[in-house]
């Protein structure tokens, strides 16, 4: 899946500081990042500003994936986070020469940044999160608006919000006039679809593939699901149907362990994403293991029926000897499985992604990256709810400023009344959207 060079009108300048060997910053150097050479990766040397010559804390030290209450204690009490990195980036392409190390500092300003942004306004918070290292991978492996990223359950989308042009707005996120809460295709070109709730990726996602291919163009398209919208038919038909037309596309699986999975990787009962898993799935992804491996298909299809049907059980036996436990269920499905992969490492997230864009085969791919909701953030991660949406709230502790409401929700009048009939007729059975507290049922 190889994606296409930048056109010339899509280049940004950006300004950017280095420390040097003692830790203090450098003059600041001028820089013309270009898309051409974001696709060769030929210069992964971009400077890193920071916003004091104080010396940092060494590498090994930082948790790069964490917002600490130290972190939070040391915002401006006005002006917020400190996000020095994060400053120079307007658009992806902004991001295009960092080198890892700069990439895992971008993700922790990130999640910095709308802690801080989320307090002031409410909102979907730990989705948002969960999807800091994953978002930042995707826009510095392909080359958005060109490569169409389309996200499902569109509230994980705060992330790619702010790496698209609309960090200024996002105060406005969900107010009268202001940013949407999902995805929406009249506020950016960023966004090709719009999403609410959900399973509508993939579907989408193919019948942009479809038109890309018989345009004879060469872009990516990238169905982002996740947060539940799995469990959807929607989906599976979808994963059906593009396995069935074998056309290029790349679905990745959030798994954040909020969905019943038939793998059994919700409630935490997952096999471990460690070094084994995160070298099995760089294998999967590995471009001349896939390219040899359409090369196989190929020649088999040239060989009488009995010995296509023994080949294709070789190769079903020899890719369960390295893939997860999960892949059986999506290459039935005609999908190319990858995974699981650690969606908090952002080495690994690049690594694979890069290899899914290069490899010049055919055929949809599935990569399935293990989350956490409200990752690196001590009250969203202990909170029952994981802080899925929030109001205003102290960002220190987590709490929420709930006021007094003047009139009661349409939801819990709605439960009332539901439960004085079940106390009428015990026959009465509710069935809820698989969110037994947002329905009010809970």
């Amino acid at each position: 899946m190889q994606g296409s060079a930048r056109g010339a009108g899509q280049e940004r300048a950006c300004t950017r500081a280095a420390p040097n060997a003692a830790g203090a910053p450098r003059p600041l150097l001028s820089r013309v990042v270009a898309g051409p050479a974001s696709s060769k990766r030929s210069s992964r040397d971009a400077h890193v500003v920071h916003s004091t010559p104080k010396p940092a804390p060494a590498a090994g030290q930082i948790d790069w994936d964490r917002v600490s209450e130290d972190d939070i204690d040391a915002w401006d009490p006005r002006n917020g986070p400190p996000t020095p990195l994060l400053d120079t980036v307007n658009f992806p392409v902004h991001m295009k020469n960092f080198s890892v190390p700069q990439l895992r500092q971008l993700c922790k300003e990130l999640r910095s940044d709308v802690i801080h942004t989320v307090s002031q306004t409410g909102g979907h918070l730990s989705s948002s999160l969960g999807v800091v290292e994953l978002t930042v991978a995707m826009h510095y492996v392909f080359n958005a608006p060109e490569d169409k990223i389309i996200f499902d359950v569109g509230h994980q989308c705060y992330i790619h919000k702010i790496l698209t042009g609309r960090r200024s707005q996002m105060k406005t996120i969900r107010q009268t006039n202001g940013l949407s809460g999902f995805t929406k295709r009249s506020e950016s070109e960023y966004d090709p679809f719009g999403a609410g709730h959900s399973s509508t990726s993939i579907s989408a996602g193919l019948g942009m593939a479809v038109g890309r291919d018989m345009k004879g163009k060469r872009n990516n398209v990238i169905a982002v699901i996740g947060d539940g919208a799995i469990t959807g038919g929607m989906a599976y038909e979808a994963m059906n149907h593009a396995g069935f037309l074998d056309s290029n596309m790349i679905i990745i699986l959030n798994d954040n362990q909020q969905v019943s999975l038939p793998t059994q990787y919700n409630n935490r009962n997952q096999d471990p994403v460690g070094a084994l898993s995160s070298a099995l799935a760089r294998l999967q992804a590995n471009r001349p293991l896939r390219e040899l491996r359409e090369v196989a298909k190929g020649i088999t299809k040239q060989l009488p029926q009995p010995i296509q049907v023994a080949t294709s059980k070789i190769d079903e036996y020899a890719r369960g000897m390295i893939s997860g436990s999960g892949s059986t269920l999506f290459e039935e499905l005609g999908l190319y499985y990858i995974g699981p992969v650690d969606g908090h490492n952002v080495d690994d997230l690049v690594a694979v992604l890069s290899d899914v864009r290069t490899a010049d085969t055919v055929g949809p791919v599935l990569v399935h990256v293990i989350t956490e909701k409200g990752r690196g953030y001590l009250p969203a991660e202990t909170a029952q709810d994981k802080m899925h949406g929030v109001v205003k709230f102290d960002p220190r502790t987590g709490v929420q400023q709930k006021g007094t409401a003047k009139a009661g929700s349409y939801t819990n009048y709605f439960a009332d009344a539901l439960i004085a009939e079940a106390e009428r007729d015990s026959r009465l059975i509710a069935v809820h959207a698989a969110m037994a507290g947002g329905t009010g049922l809970y």
